[in-house]
């Protein structure tokens, strides 16, 4: 069974009217909603540009194969000075 059975959650609920008072709890209940309506938004919305930027990075890479010449032919040329 899970860790907190349902007087768990009773004794829980009551610390919290105690701690806000009951005036409180439904702007506190209505900030909480509208604080994770916005994380759900968001994280749709970071999911969505993620989507879309990984086949513009595929087209990306594998359109210039030549990044690694100049490192190639720098290291074939030895200084003769030394």
């Amino acid at each position: 069974m899970g860790a907190f059975g349902w007087p768990h959650l009773l004794i829980i609920l009551a610390v919290i009217l105690l701690l806000f008072g009951a005036a409180k709890l439904p702007a506190l209940a209505k900030s909480l909603g509208q604080s994770a309506r916005v994380f759900k938004g968001e994280m749709k919305a970071m999911k969505e540009d993620d989507s879309t930027a990984k086949p513009k990075a595929e087209n990306v890479s594998s359109e210039s194969p030549k990044a690694d010449t100049p490192a190639s032919s720098s290291s074939s040329t030895a200084d003769p000075s030394s």
